[in-house]
């Protein structure tokens, strides 16, 4: 077909023992290659912007799709009962930026450049407190309802 999908199908799974949520990570790449013919890295190996839907689907309490196709993210929860996914809203950063919490695995600050290490240092010194679930589905979901 047209389309070349890049996923990590279970982001977090070493928190699967423990109950944390889980996910599923995708992108959706137009092929640069012929249609006719097997995929090339070439054609997955791309960067984001070319990138045309990207989303991901996390598993825990609820299950959520959450998907952009380029403009604005919407999200959806899986009605158990229909075994269909239901608009639930249309996701928007606050405005006031939200909660004052950053995420980040501190346990690899050693091979972090200056930059990086100023940045996090600056959250700590202006009250921002840290939230690291380990499953980047959990904490990218937490960070685009709460900031």
């Amino acid at each position: 077909g047209p389309f070349c999908v890049d996923f990590d199908p279970l982001d977090g799974s070493s928190n699967i023992d423990c109950n944390v949520s889980v996910g599923s990570i995708f992108s959706v790449y137009r092929r640069k290659s012929s249609a006719e013919k097997p995929c090339t890295v070439d054609d997955i190996l791309r960067p984001g912007t070319d990138v045309i839907v990207a989303g991901y689907c996390m598993y825990g309490a609820a299950t959520e799709l959450v998907i952009t196709f380029g403009t604005g993210v919407q999200r959806f929860a899986l009605d158990p009962a229909l075994g269909e996914f239901l608009f639930v809203s249309d996701v928007k950063m606050p405005q006031d930026g939200g909660k004052k919490i950053f995420s980040c695995n501190e346990g690899n600050s050693l091979q972090w450049d200056a930059p990086i290490l100023n940045f996090v240092e600056a959250c700590k010194d202006d009250g921002y407190s840290a939230r690291y679930v380990g499953s980047m589905v959990s904490d990218v979901h937490r960070t685009l309802l709460y900031g």
